[in-house]
């Protein structure tokens, strides 16, 4: 009697599982069938904003149903995060996520949301932090802006586009691997931030690409490296920070697309392909050129593994640098 009862408890389990397999491929199938919602977790008009826009509009093309992007401002980003984090996972509540995100565990002690809660989808494209002096210095390279400032221990600064942003943690490790004293000066973002190294009020800066892209061939600045993995296109004459001798700066600022982590699989890949198609359409590649960005479109496998390597490698910086926010 047990015996057959544990055979008939197998089967069941055993239909069980294959009649799951089928149903999530039907999902898969069917999806979408209704609106999406994009969560921009950043105000509107900013660099974050216009892409969301730029790629909703073509997803809701290609697919024949409506993308409505909803933007979800406040607490760095963790108001939005949260929200597809805790949304169903469905496919219809869509995040489009910055390098912030990696970042804001090591960086805050209270985070409403753990980042295992959502699943890569698609890496859109990839920035990097310039670093740059005002013209006016004559500083005419990287090293010898290190050289200046170890002349003068305390007299140089350098400017970030906020606090607790990859620009300031790119800007501690350089203090570190450099040797040099140089006081953060926090701007309110990278339009704020370039304003004022155009203005000559900082004596350095590590500026966004995307936001210093139009200001890059100004008479007024000299940009002295760049980080991340690559020279930029638009200036192929300007040097990496690992080319220049102080490696660990290979991270790139990124944009991506996430989905609540209960999203079945099929349903995940279904929107990666998309979302990677679409970017590398060259019309889509050009306009995000254009913002100074280096367009990806990647798979959620290869995205994964860019989670995995800069969560570790923001983590190191801010534990060094003992940087923390309330």
């Amino acid at each position: 009697m047990k015996k057959a009862r544990r055979q008939g408890l197998r089967y069941l389990l055993a239909a069980a599982l294959i009649a799951a397999v089928p149903w999530s491929a039907a999902k898969a199938d069917t999806y979408p069938s209704r609106p999406i919602r994009v969560i921009v977790p950043y105000p509107a008009g900013g660099g974050t904003d216009i892409i969301g826009r730029l790629i909703s509009a073509q997803l809701s093309q290609h697919w024949g149903q409506g993308v409505i992007v909803e933007n979800k401002p406040g607490a760095s980003g963790m108001l939005g995060n949260d929200l597809v984090a805790k949304a169903p996972g469905d496919g219809y509540t869509v995040l489009l996520g910055i390098t912030a995100l990696v970042q804001i565990p090591s960086l805050y002690k209270k985070v409403p949301y753990r980042l295992s809660d959502l699943t890569p989808v698609s890496q859109t494209a990839k920035s990097a932090d310039l670093v740059m002096v005002p013209r006016s210095s004559g500083i005419k390279s990287l090293q010898e802006f290190v050289d200046k400032a170890k002349a003068e221990p305390g007299k140089f600064n350098f400017g970030s586009y906020g606090n607790a942003t990859s620009s300031q943690l790119n800007g501690e490790q350089f203090k570190m691997k450099a040797g040099i004293d140089l006081t953060h000066v926090p701007y309110q973002g990278s339009g704020p931030e370039m304003a004022a190294m155009l203005g000559g009020q900082l004596a350095s800066a590590f500026v966004d690409a995307t936001g210093a892209y139009p200001h890059i061939k100004s008479d007024k600045i000299t940009v002295l490296a760049i980080t991340g993995q690559q020279r930029h296109p638009a200036l192929p004459e300007v040097k990496t920070m690992a080319e220049l001798g102080y490696p660990g700066f290979e991270a790139n600022g990124w944009f991506g697309f996430f989905l609540p982590a209960s999203t079945a699989q099929p349903i995940v890949d279904k929107l990666g392909a998309e979302l990677s198609a679409i970017v590398r359409q060259p019309e889509i590649s050009k306009r995000l050129s254009d913002m100074g960005l280096i367009p990806v479109g990647s798979s959620p496998q290869e995205f994964r593994a860019v989670l995995d390597k800069d969560a570790a490698h923001w983590k190191a910086i801010v534990d060094a640098a003992r940087i923390s926010v309330e």
